[in-house]
């Protein structure tokens, strides 16, 4: 697995956030700032605002793409991310071991979806009796795949297979892909790559309208985290990137065509037709933490009550919201 796809190191630009002197400690110890995001709608939703970092002499930023949410997660242990982007519940884990993170915003609301080249599926109860391949036992996509399963009056136990000899969603749309799994839980952007690649694979499901039709609620996917030392001692900085990855993730929804053309430039997916199809499937709107508290208290509410070692064995208390 490779730990990052690309560095971006910057400095942010006076236009763009201003100089916050004085504010305290750093972040890192060669004093820059590092966002540990992950390629795909986390990156997507910000591309305007790593395409606008430049040249300045104010605060030095470090911007790491990564692969995995697991490696974003390692980061945030062993404290190198000042900011990260990460699944809702992997952050919520984070902080009920103690590790002084805060929920600034959530910018993803719902990536998931069941894919497949499977045309006798029209309905949940045509899937009693498939195989259907789901990465990462446990994770998010698993256990949300599994709840509503059950909810469609499905054992997941004893009505399907499930299937997880693709670990990672970058193993899984290859299978996909190449017809070794005729029936996928993929998320955005790589559902909008299968599909590019092999005309025969379509969307069967929206696993967040499937969410919707249960909780009355978008799911609260993905977590935009930051260091509570960092909010603390550099508000003003924290604030700006913080209204910097709002506007960016504005911007991509209004300009899709312009978004999608940076999303390749910046090697976040390979190719401009995936890229542009990706943007309104990932269900990009940045809201900060303190306004969709209900919602994710539900969000979480409901792996916790499943399964609570998905959200850390418990449900995190108004701690975990940047206010």
């Amino acid at each position: 697995m490779r730990r990052y796809l690309f560095i971006i190191s910057f400095v942010i630009p006076a236009g763009l956030i201003f100089c916050a002197c004085n504010q305290g400690k750093r972040g890192s110890g060669d004093g820059t700032f590092t966002i540990a995001t992950l390629r795909g709608p986390s990156s997507m939703g910000m591309i305007k605002l790593i395409d606008s970092l430049g040249s300045s002499k104010n605060h030095s930023v470090k911007m790491e793409i990564l692969d995995e949410p697991l490696i974003v997660r390692k980061m945030m242990i062993d404290g190198s991310a000042d900011f990260a982007i990460l699944p809702t519940t992997m952050a919520a884990i984070t902080y009920n071991k103690g590790f002084d993170y805060r929920l600034v915003a959530v910018p993803v609301w719902g990536t998931l979806y069941l894919m497949g080249s499977d045309t006798t599926i029209s309905e949940w109860k045509n899937l009693r009796g498939k195989r259907v391949h789901v990465m990462a036992r446990g994770m998010t996509p698993d256990e949300l795949f599994r709840y509503l399963l059950v909810r469609n009056g499905i054992d997941p136990g004893k009505d399907i297979s499930l299937d997880y000899s693709f670990p990672t969603h970058i193993d899984l749309a290859n299978a996909a892909g190449a017809g070794r799994a005729a029936l996928a839980v993929l998320s955005e952007p790589m559902a909008s790559i299968v599909m590019k690649n092999n005309r025969a694979v379509r969307r069967i499901f929206s696993l967040n309208e499937e969410w919707a039709k249960f909780e009355g609620m978008p799911l609260a996917e993905t977590a935009f985290m930051a260091k509570r030392s960092v909010l603390e001692n550099n508000r003003d900085l924290a604030e700006k990137i913080i209204a910097s990855y709002k506007s960016s993730t504005i911007w991509v929804n209004k300009y899709p065509d312009s978004a999608a053309a940076l999303i390749v430039r910046y090697n976040i997916l390979p190719d401009f037709e995936a890229a542009l199809n990706a943007i309104p499937l990932s269900n990009l709107k940045f809201e900060r933490a303190f306004d969709v508290m209900d919602e994710v208290k539900e969000y979480l509410g409901v792996f916790y009550r499943m399964n609570p070692e998905i959200t850390g064995g418990k449900i995190p208390d108004e701690g975990f919201f940047f206010k």
